[in-house]
């Protein structure tokens, strides 16, 4: 299921909290499905009211880019910090933003980020691992979801605009 070459950490918490892989890369298990139902201001069909997961990335992987149709709150819990890599809908401009434990930073906003519905985002542990949650509301549907090396004319314009990040796609 895993690399043998896993910190032990990691692999304790990808046993413990039956973490399953993703297929934007990393492990991942749903922790909270509100029961409570909203609808979206676009067209997406009735959604949970939120979501959310728990998300590790262990050295190495990366969590390639992917955009979700709703606002989604990262939380640092665990491990190394993380760069969180976002890109706009128009694939016009970037920023990469850290998390990270809020004792650990100078800037304690950075155990908190935010990525806007419809940007696209990838990330990458600065560590051994790093184990985050990750809320989303209106909840998260895979139908919402869409890799970019799925969409092949999204991945050869976030390829051009920014070479550098071409592994992440």
């Amino acid at each position: 299921m895993w690399r043998s070459d896993l910190d032990p950490r990691a692999t304790f918490l990808i046993e413990h909290l039956n973490l399953q892989p993703h297929p934007e890369g990393g492990f991942f298990s749903e922790i909270f499905r509100s029961e409570h139902a909203v609808q979206p201001a676009d067209e997406r069909p009735v959604r949970s009211a939120l979501t959310t997961i728990y998300f590790l990335l262990a050295s190495g992987q990366t969590s390639k880019f992917h955009r979700v149709a709703s606002d989604e709150v990262w939380h640092h819990l665990e491990g190394a910090s993380l760069d969180l890599f976002i890109i706009d809908p128009q694939i016009g401009s970037r920023s990469t933003l850290k998390l990270e434990s809020a004792s650990a930073s100078s800037n304690p906003e950075n155990a908190t980020r935010i990525v806007k519905a419809g940007w696209w985002q990838a990330a990458r542990s600065n560590g051994s691992y790093t184990l985050a949650g990750c809320t989303v509301g209106p909840g998260f549907d895979f139908a919402d979801f869409h890799l970019a090396r799925s969409l092949p004319e999204k991945a050869e314009a976030i390829a051009a605009s920014f070479p550098d990040w071409t592994d992440l796609i």
